[in-house]
């Protein structure tokens, strides 16, 4: 009985040493949601934390196409990164893959995720179009404030005294909407699909961030920061990649307020 004994405790010895040898080759779970934000010469990327406890990290891959060839482009140890190697108005395509402890890697991510870069800027001012026209409206394209009625003006600013209102004002050719009040400029990351003002116009409220659609088709936003009865400023940004799906919307071609056909302004 003594060697029955001893046989089964080495096979339990023996079995408990396999066990403990073996190699790792299952790969991490593929990160999911996937997101990216357009940001001045850079994009940002977030993803769901992986709940695999012996992940090691990140791989994150970028491509100039959808179907293009993808190139990695950094490794990371959190469900975050932020891409300055690139430009504004050029559009990337980004995956990510994880990998463990044992340098198993997972595929990439199958999200079709892009961003395209866009300019931006903080605190610019324009003035009552009664009081300084021409220092009430601003060009996004140029980055310049100039005249309310300068073929390049985007959009302008006017106090009115007899309704005690303040408007933000585009020309007939371009829109304009009210996203409501948000926490940063960042809050919006795509154009509207409807509800773009029907007489051009919007009641100028701190806090609250507009959209504008301008005559040459690109998309540009503003965030109010400061709002008097002589004054606006505000936080921007602007795509200089026209007809871009991710930021403008893709509509038949636009007509005037009152269902017309309308001109195209020459500058």
């Amino acid at each position: 009985m003594k060697w029955i004994a001893a046989l089964t405790i080495a096979v339990i010895v023996f079995a408990g040493c396999k066990t403990s040898n073996e190699v790792d080759r299952t790969a991490p779970a593929v990160p999911q949601g996937v997101r990216a934000l357009s940001l001045d010469n850079a994009v940002q990327l977030d993803w769901y934390p992986s709940q695999d406890l012996d992940l090691d990290g990140y791989r994150v891959w970028m491509s100039r196409s959808l179907t293009g060839r993808y190139t990695q482009v950094a490794t990371v140890h959190t469900n975050q990164f932020v891409d300055h190697g690139v430009v504004n108005g050029t559009t990337y395509y980004y995956a990510v893959s994880s990998f463990d402890l044992a340098g198993n890697e997972s595929e990439l991510s199958t999200e079709a995720v892009s961003a395209t870069p866009r300019p931006e800027g903080l605190g610019v001012q324009i003035d009552d179009v009664v009081l300084f026209p021409n220092l009430s409206g601003y060009d996004f394209s140029t980055e310049t404030v100039g005249p309310y009625n300068d073929g390049y003006t985007d959009v302008y600013f006017q106090h009115s005294s007899a309704a005690n209102t303040n408007m933000l004002l585009v020309p007939l050719d371009t829109d304009i909407q009210d996203m409501g009040y948000t926490g940063t400029l960042d809050d919006i990351t795509i154009a509207p699909t409807a509800g773009w003002s029907p007489t051009g116009s919007a009641e100028a409220i701190i806090g609250h961030t507009y959209v504008v659609w301008t005559h040459d088709d690109h998309y540009a936003k503003m965030r109010l920061t400061e709002v008097s009865s002589t004054q606006v400023r505000f936080d921007w940004a602007y795509q200089p990649a026209a007809s871009n799906t991710q930021l403008k919307v893709n509509r038949p071609p636009r007509e005037g307020r009152d269902g017309s056909p309308a001109a195209t302004a020459v500058r």
